[in-house]
């Protein structure tokens, strides 16, 4: 094994040099880089200090020296990493250089605060930082959507269930059922950046018992320095917050997922209706020349997979004991990182694919004639009910189809070629019945339902 120093060191798809830009975005792996994190511990540090100067608590001055003197370029990396492996968190380490960085005025620094106060109320910037570039992805992806859906509104193809072809849609449709989830994602994250972006100030056992009758005071200041909300309660192991931001990335990436998973299956050779968007060498095979394979999808199904277990492990870490927790807490330092950087960079491959994605009409058109007009064999039914009643019309074609079946040919001529059928509808008639083009039902008025109430979303 090569012991260069110079050779890449990343061990995880989100950092590594190969991956790294398959599974994420690098706006998303600054929010959450470690200098990012280390400075956002420091504007909580300071914010606190400008708040409870502004509250009187201590010194202006000393306000003034911590703001100004804490600077991330002067911190000791490699020392705050030796003193976090000792003490098991990174914030008294922390503490220690801003204090010696500051002097006299040093005394004042993480006055009446407690170590999760500081790593929460970072963990809170950043994520209020993370959904802002979620909320603008999906808005990206919500305008492809959109555009989709409209071009396509009357492209009718094969409607299917339980893989097999059910009724005539339109891919329209299909798309703008995709772009109805991100609508309610898009809504989802406005309704959520109020409860997880709160300020954390409450001190050991979050009573603010340090601060004695300046603790509310100190609170409201420091969520005021951040431009963070003021929480009704500790948050110290009420964790439905963070967790909620988790599981609002699972049911993005869960509906990322539903799309790549149709995408794969409309691409494969058999079905061949979409592909994504080409670009030289992109989903080659070292073997098989041919082959185009759908990378983009692949890398959204894999992240769905992912962010649903870290919500689970989300979910899991909200059981925390009494007023501090024994363990819970570090899952969330995996968790949520990993599952923003994964939903970003999912984000990021669904708008390429669908920004760029080949519709092929023409081979719509063709999978919805494979059946011979069996697909529409209800329409047929519906339509020759008012004549001779629903179940003798049910019946008329049952037989009709069995024929088709057995016999080749297509429904269209199996009902031509019995009485009943042509006592009531002459062949054009027939023809048109059987056309799954005549048979959409409401499909294309959907799709302009779903981009009026989009837009009104947007608006």
């Amino acid at each position: 094994m090569s012991k260069n120093p110079s050779l890449p060191m990343a061990s995880t798809v989100v950092d590594s040099i190969l991956f790294r830009d398959a599974f994420g975005t690098q706006k998303m792996r600054q929010i959450f880089s470690d200098g990012a994190l280390i400075q956002r511990y420091i504007d909580a540090e300071v914010a606190l200090a400008r708040a409870e100067a502004r509250c009187g608590v201590i010194p202006a001055e000393a306000a003034e020296v911590i703001a100004r003197e804490s600077k991330i370029e002067r911190i000791d990396f490699d020392h705050m990493r030796e003193e976090t492996d000792i003490v098991g968190y990174p914030i008294l380490p922390l503490v220690h250089q801003m204090v010696a960085m500051c002097g006299e005025s040093g005394r004042y620094v993480h006055w009446g605060a407690t170590t999760q106060d500081i790593m929460d109320t970072a963990v809170a910037l950043q994520v209020r930082d993370a959904l802002d570039s979620i909320d603008a992805d999906i808005r990206e992806l919500r305008a492809i959507l959109a555009s989709l859906a409209k071009k396509h509104r009357d492209t009718p193809m094969a409607g299917r269930t339980h893989l097999q072809q059910a009724l005539p849609v339109t891919f329209g449709y299909k798309v703008a059922i995709w772009l109805a989830m991100f609508d309610r994602h898009q809504q989802r994250i406005a309704e959520l950046r109020p409860r997880v972006a709160v300020v954390e100030f409450a001190g050991a056992a979050g009573t603010l018992a340090s601060l004695g009758d300046k603790g509310f005071e100190v609170q409201k200041a420091m969520a005021e320095e951040l431009n963070l909300g003021v929480p009704a309660t500790t948050w110290h192991v009420a964790r439905d917050g963070f967790a909620e931001a988790v599981n609002l990335l699972a049911l993005v990436t869960g509906s990322l997922g539903k799309i790549a998973l149709d995408i794969m299956i409309m691409a494969s050779t058999e079905f061949a209706e979409v592909y994504e968007p080409f670009v030289k060498g992109r989903g080659a095979s070292s073997t098989m020349p041919q082959k185009r394979n759908p990378i983009s999808s692949e890398l959204m199904l894999a992240a769905s997979k992912a962010v649903r277990q870290h919500a689970g492990l989300m979910v899991d870490a909200m059981v925390q004991d009494f007023e501090r927790a024994t363990g819970p807490w570090h899952a969330e330092w995996i968790a949520i990182p990993e599952s923003f950087i994964l939903t970003s960079g999912a984000l990021h491959q669904a708008k390429f694919a669908l920004g760029g994605l080949i519709v092929d009409e023409a081979r719509m058109a063709h999978n919805l004639g494979i059946t011979k007009g069996l697909i529409v064999a209800e329409a047929v039914m519906m339509g020759m009910a008012p004549h001779i009643g629903r179940q003798q019309a049910h019946d008329v074609v049952y037989d009709a189809c069995r024929a088709v079946n057995e016999k080749g040919g297509t429904l269209a001529e199996a009902l031509a070629a019995l009485p009943e059928v042509t006592k009531h509808f002459d062949r054009a008639t027939i023809d048109r019945l059987t056309d799954p083009a005549n048979y959409l039902g409401l499909a294309p008025q959907m799709v302009d339902r779903a981009l009026a109430l989009s837009a009104q979303i947007s608006a």
